[in-house]
């Protein structure tokens, strides 16, 4: 009995962090006439990324210039899994209102993204019928992290703010201009008050 119980408390302290379930913040925590971003601010799409989606095929994201974004890192095997349902449904209310999600798979944390991209996409549609834009498995920190998120975590790189991503389902908001405008951790519901606020502009 005492060995079930201390493997379930090791696999629950692995699921998340201690300090995941509070959100992380640029200047804002909702779109208003405040959170203009720094004049420092530098624009996603004046930067250069080789993205592919989840089956290989190319991604532009000029293809999605003009449009409000929430890009978030994602596993299979989290305890925040399933916030693709959550994602999914701020998804399917907002993207003829000019709102878009991308999904980055990786298994930065916790070895909870092992699978390859062919099952990752299985899973996504088969338990969440997940059909936002889900992009290659990546790494999001690290020596091999993607330039993207290269980008979204490095002050230096997006003029706004450092943001390493410190879990899986960490949230970055990216406005109209291409402006990072929020940054929200893992714990914070993509149906919150913070992101739905976002995605309907």
């Amino acid at each position: 009995m005492y060995r079930c119980l201390l493997l379930f408390v090791v696999f629950a302290c692995s699921c998340s962090p201690s300090n995941e379930g509070a959100a992380t913040r640029t200047y804002s925590s909702t779109m208003n006439e405040a959170s203009t971003p720094p004049s420092a601010a530098v624009s996603i799409y004046d930067q250069s990324f080789d993205l592919r989606r989840i089956d290989g095929t190319p991604f532009s994201l000029e293809g999605v210039k003009g449009k409000r974004l929430l890009l978030v890192n994602t596993a299979s095997f989290c305890g925040y899994t399933p916030q693709y349902k959550q994602l999914q449904e701020l998804y399917s209310t907002y993207r003829d209102q000019g709102f878009v999600i991308l999904g980055f798979p990786a298994n930065n944390f916790g070895a909870q993204e092992p699978h390859d991209n062919a099952t990752i996409q299985e899973f996504c549609s088969a338990n969440y019928g997940v059909d936002f834009p889900m992009m290659e498995k990546i790494s999001v920190k690290g020596k091999d992290i993607h330039p993207l998120y290269a980008w979204l975590t490095s002050a230096k790189l997006n003029g706004v703010q450092d943001a390493p991503v410190k879990w899986n389902f960490q949230k970055f908001l990216i406005d109209a201009d291409g402006h990072l405008v929020g940054v929200h951790g893992s714990g914070v519901s993509p149906l919150s008050e913070e992101i739905s606020g976002f995605a309907k502009g």
